[in-house]
C-alpha cells in the first residue's frame, strides 16, 4: 500500500549509515549544519535477535546468499551501521600508494581517528592461543606476521565474549560501529530516518538539488523527496552506483573490486580458533597483492558455506571446533560490474588467479607448521568481503569525491580507485571526514 509522501530540507543529505555516512552526518551536524541521513535498513542494536544467526538473515541482503554471476558470496548489511556492524573490528592506514599515487593525504584523519576511538591491537591474552599459534608458524617460515590494530575495548564491555560469532553483530558492546557516529550525529541536531530507500539524485542546471526515493512508515511505503544544497552517497559498493545509474551515470558500476576472499582450513589435535576473536593477527604481501589473517566461519554458517563447495565437505562441520583458519584476501583487478537490475558480475581475471594461488600455498604451509594434518587443508568457496571501486577516484571522482554535477559527492568503497585487500573501515571514515572539511570550507561555507 502506497500512502502519501514524505518532504524534507536539509543543508545536506546523506545516503547511508555506514562509515562514510556516518562520518560526514555527524561532522558536519556538530558544525552547525542541517544534516538528514537516510538509512535504508532499520536500527536493530537492542533488539534480542541482534547478533544472532537469525538476526544476520533479517539484516543482510537476501539473507547473506547474495550471489553474483560467477556465484561469488557476498554478506551485504542492511542496517545503521552498515557492514559496521558484522565487521571483525579490524583497523588498517590508509595504503600509500593512495597518497603518492592519486594525490589524497589521509594521515591527519587517520591518526585523528585512531586517538579517538582507542584503534590498537588486543592484549596478548585476548589474541588466542590457536591464532597466535599460527601467527608464530608463519614467523618461523619468514612471514611478518603482526597483532592486527582493531575497533574494540575489551575493558568497556561487561562481559567479553568474542568469537568467530562477533562477524553476526557485537552483542557484548566491545567493537565499535558507526551507529555510534550517527547517535552522536543526533545528539548535534542531525536527523535519521530509517526504512529510507533511495532512487535517485535530483539534478538541476547541473547541480545536484536532493534526493528522491522510498520510505516506509506504518506498514505503507511512502515518496519521498528531499532538497538540499549538498547530496553525499554512501550506499557503498553496490547500492550508491545503483543510485547513479537511475540518475543517468551509466559508468557507475562498470568495473568493480571485491577484496576477494577465501578461508583455508585445516584440522589439529586442539581446540582452534572459532571462539577466539577473529583475525587478531595477519600479513600483507604487497609486492604479489594479498593479505593473510586468522579467521574461521561462525559455526552455523560453516556447514552452509562449505555445502555450497560439495555437499562432501560440508559434512566436515563436526571438526570446526579443532580447525585453525587463514583466510586469504585479495587485491583484486577491477572486473565485471553492477547492471541497473541489480545484477553483479566479478570474474577473475589470471592475475586474480595467480595471486590466489600465491597466497593458497603459504597458507598451506603456514597450517602445516602449525600441527595441522596436510591432508585436512582444503578452500571455501570464493567470497566478495568488500565491494568496492564501482565510482572510481580519477575516473568519475575528483580527488576531493566530487562528481561532474556539482554539490554531488560520493564517500564509500565504491570510491576507492583500486582493492585495498585490507580492511578498510578506517580509510573510508578518515575519508568522510577530510570530505567533510572540504564541505565546510567550500558548498557549505
Amino acid at each position: 500500500m502506497q500512502l502519501g509522501s514524505i518532504r524534507r530540507e536539509a543543508d545536506v543529505v546523506v545516503v547511508g549509515s555506514g562509515p562514510g555516512g556516518a562520518t560526514v552526518a555527524r561532522e558536519l551536524s556538530r558544525a552547525g549544519k542541517k544534516v538528514l541521513l537516510l538509512e535504508r535498513g532499520r536500527d536493530h542494536r537492542g533488539k534480542w535477535y541482534y547478533g544472532t544467526y537469525l538476526g544476520a538473515l533479517l539484516y543482510t541482503d537476501r539473507g547473506g546468499l547474495l550471489l553474483t554471476e560467477e556465484g561469488l558470496n557476498i554478506v551485504r548489511p542492511l542496517l545503521l551501521g552498515g557492514a559496521t556492524s558484522m565487521f571483525c573490528g579490524c583497523a588498517a592506514k590508509p595504503p600509500p600508494w593512495l597518497k603518492t599515487k592519486y594525490g589524497i593525504d589521509l594521515d591527519r584523519e587517520t591518526q585523528a581517528t585512531i586517538e579517538e576511538l582507542g584503534i590498537a591491537p588486543l592484549p596478548q591474552e585476548l589474541r588466542g592461543r590457536a591464532s597466535t599459534r599460527i601467527a608464530e608458524a608463519a614467523r618461523s617460515l619468514g612471514f611478518v606476521w603482526e597483532p592486527i590494530p582493531k575497533f574494540m575495548s575489551p575493558g568497556k564491555s561487561n562481559r567479553f565474549d568474542c568469537g568467530a560469532k562477533c562477524m553476526l553483530g557485537c552483542r557484548c558492546g566491545a567493537k565499535w560501529s558507526a551507529a555510534q557516529f550517527v547517535d552522536q550525529a543526533v545528539a548535534s541536531g542531525g536527523e535519521v530516518m530509517t526504512r529510507a530507500l533511495v532512487d535517485e539524485v535530483t539534478i538541476e542546471g547541473g547541480v545536484a538539488t536532493g534526493v528522491r526515493g522510498w520510505a516506509k512508515r506504518n506498514g505503507a511505503r511512502c515518496k519521498l523527496e528531499v532538497q538540499a544544497k549538498v547530496v553525499v552517497l554512501c550506499a557503498g559498493g553496490v547500492g550508491t552506483p545503483l543510485i547513479l545509474q537511475n540518475t543517468g551515470f551509466t559508468e557507475a558500476g562498470r568495473g568493480m573490486t571485491m577484496d576477494t576472499t577465501v578461508m583455508v582450513y585445516g584440522r589439529w589435535r586442539e581446540r582452534g580458533i572459532g571462539k577466539e576473536p577473529p583475525m587478531t593477527w595477519g600479513y600483507t604481501d604487497d609486492e604479489v597483492g594479498y593479505m593473510l589473517s586468522t579467521l574461521i566461519d561462525p559455526w552455523l554458517l560453516y556447514p552452509i558455506i562449505m555445502t555450497m563447495k560439495g555437499p562432501t565437505f560440508g559434512l566436515t562441520w563436526g571438526r570446526w571446533g579443532n580447525t585453525l583458519g587463514v583466510m586469504i584476501k585479495l587485491k583484486d583487478d577491477v572486473s565485471g560490474g553492477i547492471s541497473v537490475d541489480g545484477r553483479i558480475s566479478k570474474p577473475m581475471t589470471d592475475a586474480d588467479r595467480y595471486k590466489l594461488n600465491h597466497a593458497a600455498i603459504a597458507a598451506r604451509r603456514i597450517l602445516t607448521r602449525a600441527g595441522c594434518d596436510p591432508d585436512s587443508i582444503m578452500l571455501t568457496p570464493l567470497r566478495g568481503t568488500h565491494p568496492s571501486g564501482t565510482v572510481r577516484i580519477g575516473e568519475m571522482l575528483t580527488k576531493d569525491l566530487e562528481m561532474e554535477v556539482a554539490n554531488l559527492f560520493v564517500c564509500d568503497a565504491s570510491c576507492f580507485p583500486e582493492a585495498l585487500d585490507r580492511p578498510t573501515v578506517l580509510t573510508i571514515i578518515a575519508l568522510g571526514r577530510r570530505l567533510a572539511r572540504h564541505l565546510l570550507g567550500g558548498a557549505l561555507a
